[in-house]
């Protein structure tokens, strides 16, 4: 379980990101934040694993604090969090499953990781996570001779690597063509159902958030405005969450299938 307590996060130069956020997400849901871009869905998603330090309140995860954690226990409660970014953050020069064996650098020293020192049972999770994602026939090509969706589930495969219990993602599939954002979404719901992993998942684009969520949470100038379960998501409650009608863009976000 993630709970936020009276959770505020102040920018440099006054900008609220977060203003008192009182949450709670249960072990194996799969959640879509949805909002405008600057609501502060993103400084909410990365306060989770500390990528954003909150100005005040508490975050825990499974009771513990995360916000307060230090050392070899803030390390070992990272370790349980993956994440999954726009921009994929792959090493583009590197083969496909050293990217994924990046997701064990915290189950080990730094020099034996720099080093390349993997244990066979770090392989086998490697080569497995690759195999949940369809990507195991690459597992030897460079980063960068793949495409953006095949790059984007290679690192779905380093969080399995990594063993985590919550995958956070932050707009995964931004800058995907339509067919590859379904197989990437297909991918992260398929492993949430199968393995039990709490998901949370930024998304910008209204029909992805209620096919694929089991619970939206809508965040508007930092303060969440709706939370509740994707079938109550209206075209009302998304008018209220955006501050306006929503667009025919970011209700589809050019990712109709069907029309292609």
């Amino acid at each position: 379980m993630i709970e936020f307590k009276q959770v505020s996060k102040v920018y440099p130069g006054g900008t609220v990101g977060l203003n008192n956020i009182d949450l709670k997400i249960e072990a194996g849901e799969f959640v879509v934040i949805v909002g405008l871009s600057g609501a502060g869905k993103s400084t909410l998603l990365r306060s989770i694993n500390r990528l954003h330090e909150i100005t005040s309140g508490d975050i825990r995860i499974d009771g513990k604090s995360i916000t307060s954690a230090e050392g070899r226990q803030l390390r070992v409660m990272r370790r349980g969090i993956g994440m999954i970014f726009q921009s994929f953050n792959l090493v583009k020069r590197s083969s496909v499953v050293r990217n994924v064996l990046a997701g064990r650098v915290g189950y080990h020293s730094t020099l034996r990781t720099m080093l390349g020192l993997f244990p066979k049972q770090d392989m086998e999770l490697a080569f497995s996570a690759l195999q949940r994602v369809n990507m195991l026939e690459k597992a030897y090509q460079r980063a960068d001779q793949l495409s953006g969706g095949q790059q984007q589930r290679v690192s779905i495969a380093r969080a399995l690597a990594q063993e985590a219990k919550i995958i956070l993602a932050d707009e995964p599939v931004a800058s995907l063509d339509p067919l590859t954002t379904r197989q990437v979404m297909d991918d992260l719901r398929r492993i949430n159902r199968e393995m039990g992993i709490t998901t949370i998942v930024n998304l910008h684009f209204v029909d992805l958030a209620r096919e694929y969520a089991t619970r939206i949470i809508g965040v508007r100038a930092g303060e969440i405005v709706f939370d509740g379960p994707a079938t109550e998501a209206t075209d009302e409650v998304f008018s209220a969450i955006y501050g306006r009608p929503v667009s025919e863009d970011e209700r589809l976000g050019g990712r109709n299938v069907e029309a292609i």
